[in-house]
């Protein structure tokens, strides 16, 4: 693509962050040229964070619900999985897939609390409550 046809679709993002795209110069050599956005890059990434808003909302009805600890809400909210997490915080898999039941959550010691708390950077008490600024 030529320097003047990059896109430059404003985007939620384009105020914030521009993305380097190579493209020719009028003498035919490739240089590169920034961009604030491209239609179909944003049509995708609204898409994908809807997703993930639909994912953080199912989470938090789960644990109304009590079919599922506030841990679930917090690993959705930041964008993790049972692996991620287990990597964050040292405990192991099967034990995390533990705390997810609300039954076992409400028995964790206040260091285990507070290793998931440290992590999703909350206090204890936000976190057994899903407190979070902004939501």
């Amino acid at each position: 693509m030529k320097k003047e046809d990059v896109p430059q679709d404003l985007s939620s993002l384009g105020s914030i962050t521009k993305e380097v795209c190579y493209a020719t110069d009028n003498s035919g050599k490739y240089v590169t040229e920034l961009s604030r956005g491209w239609d179909i890059k944003i049509t995708a990434l609204e898409a994908a964070w809807q997703d993930i808003e639909g994912r953080i909302e199912a989470a938090r009805r789960k644990v109304l619900n009590k079919e599922s600890s506030p841990l679930l809400f917090f690993i959705e909210r930041g964008l993790m999985d049972i692996g991620i997490l287990a990597d964050y915080t040292g405990f192991w898999k099967w034990q995390i897939k533990r705390h997810l039941k609300p039954a076992v959550f409400k028995n964790l010691s206040n260091k285990k609390l507070q290793r998931y708390a440290e992590v999703f950077n909350v206090s204890v008490d936000d976190f057994k409550n899903m407190n979070v600024h902004g939501t």
